[in-house]
């Protein structure tokens, strides 16, 4: 018998811990999540983001908590996860999106910075995803991961862009994704990524500002960048039910940026 939409796309009852959960694009989609009935758990360095972000989903109604912690650190993303275990009982979703970038010309960029990059882009995703498995998922054989990579990790840059290491750590982010979607499928865990193209955020601030909105734009066949709202629906798929046969997948969203250019 087949299951109504609505129950399909329903987290009633899931809990979900998005990581960079503060703002930006993983505010967005705590906020998709918790709209579909998930309490969710946000993440990252500053309380006082957190506070404030906490405060803004309660205004919708929706059940957030916030657990402070340097992702980059493995010691408090481990003691973050095992908290959040602790508070619930379990993690049913995982959204990997912390992150941070770092720009400067490949001939000069520090490797302190590389490093840095590399820690939260990636080295974080692989602590936080291997402690939720082994507290909650892989014991319940049920989860849904997360990851946030990038179009930057499916091709090169424009030409104003020297970035180096965000590309690598997101292209890293794409084969983690594959890698960990086929040997998690056993514990009945799907392991998926979005790959946003142009959102404001934080991170963009200084691209947008140096290059402009507009000619961000133009790159896209959609002729716009990501907006609020952009992100929802993806990663809602998925999150629930109706994403449960799709795993190790890289979805896109960006205006079509990434068709044109063959990522």
């Amino acid at each position: 018998m087949s299951t109504h939409i609505q129950d399909l796309f329903s987290l009633k009852d899931q809990v979900a811990l998005i990581t960079g959960g503060s703002r930006g694009l993983g505010l967005q989609i705590a906020e998709s999540l918790g709209e579909a009935g998930a309490t969710v758990i946000l993440s990252s360095r500053k309380q006082a983001d957190l506070d404030e972000a906490v405060a803004y989903l309660s205004t919708k109604g929706i059940h957030a908590q916030a657990l402070a912690a340097d992702a980059s650190d493995e010691a408090q993303a481990r003691a973050m996860v095992a908290k959040a275990v602790q508070l619930h009982g379990h993690i049913d979703i995982l959204v990997n999106n912390a992150g941070a970038t770092w720009g400067a010309p490949a001939e000069d960029h520090p490797l302190e910075a590389w490093d840095k990059v590399m820690d939260l882009n990636i080295r974080s995703l692989f602590v936080i995803a291997q402690e939720v498995a082994k507290l909650s998922m892989i014991p319940r054989r049920a989860g849904r991961i997360i990851n946030v990579a990038s179009i930057a990790g499916l091709a090169g840059n424009l030409p104003a862009m020297k970035t180096i290491a965000y590309n690598t750590s997101k292209g890293a982010v794409v084969n983690f994704t594959r890698a960990l979607a086929g040997e998690w499928g056993v514990h009945g865990i799907t392991v998926n990524a979005l790959a946003p193209g142009f959102f404001p955020s934080k991170m963009t601030k200084g691209l947008i500002a140096a290059v402009g909105e507009k000619i961000l734009a133009e790159h896209a066949p959609l002729r716009r960048i990501g907006d609020d709202d952009d992100l929802k629906g993806a990663a809602l798929l998925f999150a629930s039910k109706a994403g449960k046969h799709i795993t190790g997948q890289i979805l896109a969203v960006d205006g079509g940026v990434s068709a044109i250019l063959g990522g």
